[in-house]
């Protein structure tokens, strides 16, 4: 191996997986050993968030090292912007003669399935158009599988049920994500650095880990839900919509099936680490581990359960704060926290700093987390913003501080994050004229105009007035199905 070649970059990132489920980092109840190695040999960023807390704002954001407001995409419903306008990293590491690949969900919109910069792709979404597009599908279908019409587990009625995989633990969509990636560093050239993203689907529900780690943990040993005294003042509208359309609104809550949701949201996190084991045996037995940056992820986190609510896209910390831990030799000391505000923003300037590729002043909104750590740049806040349908939700965080507005509400957020960390007291409702408070709405106000956007706030520095939205009185109004494109409605005869 030449001395001076470049680091490889392996790139682990889950999906909708809390902040606060590695055992390393605080967490007595989840077995993640291999995630606790990572933490123990590199850094942790123990206050890092998501730009947008849903799949494919959060995933822009993370490829292009730009706010929503840059990248226009701002739900699920929005088209990323296209490479030729804002190129994403992958891009950048290629043509400076990275080995780029991508293995797993990429959650690309309009097209799932290009290339947005990688050298080659191995595809595996949630819900693919065609299974022969898919290789995970695709793959399940050659294995006898092609009765299987949802391989990550039913969705629509049973999306927040937990259920055990119907399918083996070799064949499980997180195992062949480890496969892949075994396969890719055993098989990777020493003539040129690689740059690797393995993406796994899971901890996203439904929450089907295979048999037996569906035992792994048991419902009574699980946390209750945190259910705040004053909620109803601490959640959004975001918040009552999609606990409706993911059948979650019946008005109560059974904490036995909370905490069962919980046992098996833990096993499938420690069914990922096992595989995150795998691929740093892999690393090691071929002699790249040293030579390697590892840095794992997650697009967004999960409420489950608490302050009565379900899936993610609220701003509370367990929906838009993400664990984040860098391995990087010669880079951080071992066993290093970092709780300066980070981002998802944050991945392409860190990944083309460490590709040894310069960084023009202004071309990204993040800040190498490199540079982060060790003090050569710093910041006070991030931003998180999630909006669909004309609906803005706004954040400001800092260390110590965190400023909320949602628009659909027409409230205000605030918390005090060390007094509060739990978020328990919106003193927004409580302290309005919190001196902080009025800092941090005139700061969250000016970043929203700075990236161009309008429809939120006035040119006097005003929250412009919408009607409070609510939601239909109609139990089944907007309930949907998530059934695969392929499956007809009929049954075999």
């Amino acid at each position: 191996m030449a001395k001076n070649r470049p680091l490889n970059i392996l790139h682990l990132f889950s999906d909708q997986q809390r902040f606060d489920t590695i055992a390393a980092l605080g967490n007595p109840l989840i077995k993640t050993p291999n995630l606790d190695r990572l933490v123990n040999e590199g850094l942790a960023f123990t206050r890092a968030y998501s730009p947008s807390p849903e799949c494919v704002p959060a995933r822009s954001c993370m490829i292009t090292g730009h706010y929503p407001g840059r990248t226009g995409c701002y739900c699920n419903g929005y088209a990323m912007p296209a490479n030729t306008e804002q190129p994403s990293f992958m891009e950048g590491l290629t043509q400076a003669g990275y080995r780029t690949h991508g293995i797993g969900k990429c959650h690309f919109t309009p097209d799932a399935y290009e290339g947005r910069g990688f050298s080659t792709r191995e595809h595996q979404e949630e819900i693919p158009k065609r299974r022969e597009d898919d290789d995970y599908a695709r793959g399940l279908v050659e294995h006898g599988y092609d009765w299987l019409l949802e391989p990550h587990g039913i969705r629509g009625e049973m999306y927040y049920i937990p259920q055990p995989s119907v399918l083996p633990p070799h064949e499980h969509p997180t195992h062949w994500i480890g496969d892949r990636a075994v396969d890719f560093i055993q098989n990777a050239s020493t003539d040129e650095p690689w740059y690797l993203y393995g993406s796994f689907i899971h901890p996203h529900p439904p929450f089907a880990p295979p048999v037996p780690w569906h035992k792994l943990y048991r419902a009574p040993d699980m946390p209750l839900p945190r259910l705040p005294e004053d909620k109803d003042d601490l959640t959004f509208f975001i918040n009552r919509h999609q606990n409706r359309y993911k059948y979650r609104d019946n008005g109560g809550l059974d904490i036995n099936l909370v905490r069962c949701q919980r046992a098996y949201y833990y096993a499938c996190i420690s069914f990922i680490d096992q595989q995150v084991g795998r691929i740093l045996k892999a690393l090691e037995e071929s002699g790249q581990l040293d030579n390697t940056l590892i840095l794992y992820s997650a697009d967004h986190g999960e409420y489950l359960g608490d302050y009565g609510c379900f899936g993610k896209r609220g701003m509370h910390d367990v929906s838009a704060r993400v664990p984040m831990i860098v391995r990087w030799p010669d880079g951080f000391q071992a066993g290093q926290r970092c709780e300066s505000p980070a981002s998802l923003v944050d991945l392409a300037p860190t990944f083309t700093q460490a590709a040894g590729l310069s960084v023009e002043d202004g071309q990204y909104d993040g800040i190498s987390l490199r540079d982060l750590a060790d003090g050569t740049a710093s910041r006070e806040r991030v931003y998180s913003q999630y909006q669909c349908g004309g609906d803005g939700l706004y954040m400001a965080v800092e260390r110590d501080w965190k400023f909320i507005y949602s628009a659909p509400d027409q409230k205000e957020y605030f918390f005090d994050l060390q007094a509060d960390p739990l978020e328990t007291v919106n003193l927004a409702t409580r302290q309005p004229d919190h001196p902080q408070l009025a800092r941090l709405r005139k700061d969250c106000q000016a970043w929203i105009r700075g990236t161009g956007q309008t429809d939120e706030v006035n040119a006097d520095g005003q929250w412009k007035p919408y009607p409070v939205k609510q939601m239909p009185a109609d139990p089944d109004a907007n309930l949907i199905f998530q059934d695969p494109p392929w499956w007809d409605g009929k049954l075999p005869v």
